[in-house]
């Protein structure tokens, strides 16, 4: 899959365009189906099919007060996009100044001449341009006079799948990670650095990375513990992961701790990504340090119980 970081970076081929237009925040079960009909309907290999998303959201830039948390960093969204046979991304970076493109301009001067518009796949209530003014019946109107096709998504198709980023990121914030990740149709995913903590983990025996998240827009499950699955460096380890305050030992901010299962060695300084497979109990105080190893002692137990399960 080729990334583009802009429509401006794009160049043109002799291939025509087999385009969808969205964020695709989590590339989810819904967007999958939208992917699969997009590669389905490339006549052959004289096309290329496309997504056209945005970053950042729009709705960060068009309501300054708008703090929606995303499901998918930009590297996590390229990264699940690979998957799915995708033969081009253009992410262009969303302003004030690209809202106010008219749904004629939008259409003619970037879809048409800039992309090379050949077929156009877009959901049964999509809306585009300033103030959102196209819709699919001037889509239809702009494809006769500009000579591509316009293909709409069913809303039974749609509403089969029964789910939105939405719908996800409320199953999130309730720690309800099952539905979460079957809405997904994947493990939901966390990517940072990991970074050198205070070492209470190891006091307490189970010595634990910090990860740090870089992007304040990234939505970060509700505090808890986690079975997780992680990768780091093309290896993939088993863990228990701590989101919280820890407010056994005083902990005075938010931390994502994981515990990594039959794992020595030092990662600071390195990218890890943490799969989010099952949410484990809440983030509770203890009366005293020994109560708090008792109780990691049984987190571990039932964390590979988990795994053991979701392996076979």
């Amino acid at each position: 899959m080729k990334v583009f970081q802009s429509i401006d970076s794009y160049r043109s081929s002799e291939r025509k365009a087999v385009i969808t237009i969205g964020t695709f925040d989590g590339v989810h079960i819904g967007h999958q189906k939208i992917i699969e009909q997009l590669n389905a309907l490339k006549a052959d290999k004289s096309e290329v099919s496309m997504i056209l998303t945005f970053f950042p959201h729009p709705r960060r830039v068009l309501d300054q007060s708008n703090d929606i948390k995303m499901l998918t960093t930009m590297e996590e969204k390229v990264e699940l996009l690979e998957n799915f046979g995708l033969d081009q991304l253009i992410v262009e970076p969303f302003t004030q100044e690209f809202s106010r493109l008219t749904a004629l301009e939008f259409v003619r001067d970037i879809l048409v001449n800039r992309l090379s518009l050949k077929k156009l796949v877009i959901g049964y209530d999509h809306h585009f341009g300033r103030n959102r003014e196209g819709n699919f019946e001037q889509l239809t109107e702009f494809g006769e006079l500009y000579g591509f096709e316009v293909i709409e998504i069913p809303a039974q198709t749609i509403e089969s799948v029964s789910v939105s980023s939405t719908k996800i990121r409320k199953a999130i914030e309730a720690g309800d990670m099952d539905s979460a990740n079957t809405y997904l149709g994947y493990p939901y995913r966390l990517t940072g650095e990991i970074v050198k903590g205070q070492g209470l983990g190891r006091k307490l025996n189970f010595p634990t990375v910090n990860l740090r998240v870089e992007e304040d827009y990234k939505l970060v499950p509700m505090k808890g513990v986690y079975a997780v699955k992680t990768r780091v460096k093309d290896k993939e380890i088993l863990g228990m992961m701590n989101i919280g305050y820890r407010p056994t030992v005083g902990g005075n901010g938010r931390t994502i701790e994981i515990h990594l299962l039959d794992f020595k060695g030092d990662l600071y300084g390195q990218r890890l990504r943490v799969d989010v497979l099952a949410r484990l109990r809440d983030e509770q105080k203890f009366e005293s340090i020994e109560a708090l190893k008792a109780q990691l002692s049984q987190d571990e137990v039932q964390t590979r119980t988990v795994l053991s399960k979701l392996k076979s």
